[in-house]
């Protein structure tokens, strides 16, 4: 088994925020991170797989969605095919 760059488990992190994010209905994420509190270019950075994303960072969203850190994990979308 490959190990998965660190750039792409961020990303997949973020593109899995997006898609959380989207599903409670926010289009944007500035209104997003606005209405709970994020700090706005901490929180594109996340979802964008441009920063590590910090446990505590993590842990605060999860509780905002409603969602636990092994679901969190398991429904990642899955790493590309090329992944070297």
């Amino acid at each position: 088994m490959k190990k998965e760059p660190l750039e792409t488990v961020l990303k997949r992190i973020g593109l899995k925020l997006t898609e959380l994010r989207k599903k409670k209905g926010y289009t944007s994420y500035e209104t997003f991170a606005s209405e709970h509190g994020v700090p706005r270019m901490q929180y594109w950075r996340m979802e964008n797989g441009k920063i590590n994303v910090t446990m505590k960072s993590l842990l605060r969203l999860l509780t905002i969605h409603k969602i636990t850190v092994q679901d969190f994990f398991n429904q990642l979308p899955k790493p590309p095919k090329n992944n070297r």
